[in-house]
């Protein structure tokens, strides 16, 4: 399931206003290159079915 209708300028500009970090136009740009990248190589992932009935990892305790 691709998502293809993320707002990423939008969650960019959101994200440096809460951060409050400036950003000019060219850094905006290649940092919504890199986060369309990351959710590229993170989709098959996304993707993958588990079964309903599938185990979480262990949990320790002393």
């Amino acid at each position: 399931m691709q998502t293809t209708d993320f707002d990423w300028p939008g969650y960019i500009a959101l994200m440096a206003q809460i951060l409050d970090m400036p950003l000019d136009d060219a850094r905006r740009a290649e940092l919504e290159v890199q986060l369309r990248r990351i959710n590229t190589m993170a989709q098959p992932l996304m993707d993958f079915k588990l079964d309903q009935r599938q185990e979480v990892a262990g949990v320790y305790q002393l």
